[in-house]
């Protein structure tokens, strides 16, 4: 991963990530990856729990593994992706009958009020500028008692990556990937903690976790060179919110 000059930066932030172009190689390389394979998918699936006989909304799913590990635990599991191609690569994965849809979070959803025990949404948040109309989606086709279940990425890698930018302002940067060989800008809306916290407030929601876990057993010795002797490092921060 390399961070985009402030000058490509500028020129993409305009337009949303466009996971369509490049959601082959995105879904090849985080199979197995550090990042997604041995630290965002096992910490949303720790903060789940026992999920056997839950109904799961994966918002965001892309191609579908979060999706897999849910419903291999007992859970009834329906996803939704902005991206037509990410949806087609889960139907692959998850077979014909697996219950997906082509949504949009910036919009209303396509499911009755309170028809979920669970929402995850790993790593969605922070493309949206405003999370008012999505979090108060979330809320409605959650169950009262029901949790959300979401990571983002942590606050602080947006000031560690532009130091001199101001950290208590919402706004939107780019950073660049190379997913499979094929390089992709993905761009992000960050906002400060505070910020967040509020906006979970705001939507009819209890912060009951916060998790900054490290990653998964096994890690240490499939990528030895990435992660040294640290025991947890700075990417993603975790919650766990309940419906209220």
């Amino acid at each position: 991963m390399s961070s985009a000059s402030e000058d490509s930066a500028g020129s993409v932030a305009a337009a949303a990530t466009d996971y369509d172009t490049f959601a082959d190689a995105y879904t090849a390389e985080n199979e197995d990856s550090l990042i997604n394979a041995y630290y965002a998918r096992p910490a949303i699936l720790e903060l789940a729990g026992e999920v056997s006989g839950r109904r799961i909304l994966d918002a965001g799913c892309g191609s579908g593994p979060l999706f897999a590990a849910l419903r291999d635990r007992g859970a009834t599991v329906t996803g939704f992706d902005a991206s037509a191609r990410m949806v087609e690569l889960a139907h692959r994965r998850l077979g014909a009958d697996a219950d997906l849809r082509v949504a949009d979070l910036g919009a209303p959803l396509p499911f009755p009020d309170g028809a979920f025990d669970d929402v995850v949404a790993s790593l969605v948040l922070h493309y949206l500028e405003d999370w008012t109309a999505p979090l108060a989606e979330l809320r409605r086709v959650l169950r009262p008692g029901g949790r959300l279940i979401t990571s983002v990425n942590h606050p602080v890698v947006y000031k560690l990556v532009h130091p001199e930018a101001d950290y208590f302002a919402t706004c939107q940067w780019s950073d660049e990937y190379t997913f499979d060989g094929q390089r992709a800008v993905l761009t992000y809306w960050h906002r400060p903690l505070h910020a967040m916290t509020d906006a979970f407030t705001e939507a009819g929601f209890r912060t009951a976790v916060i998790s900054e876990p490290p990653p998964a057993p096994g890690a240490h010795e499939r990528f030895p060179d990435e992660l040294g002797d640290r025991q947890a490092f700075l990417c993603f921060l975790f919650f766990v919110l309940d419906a209220v």
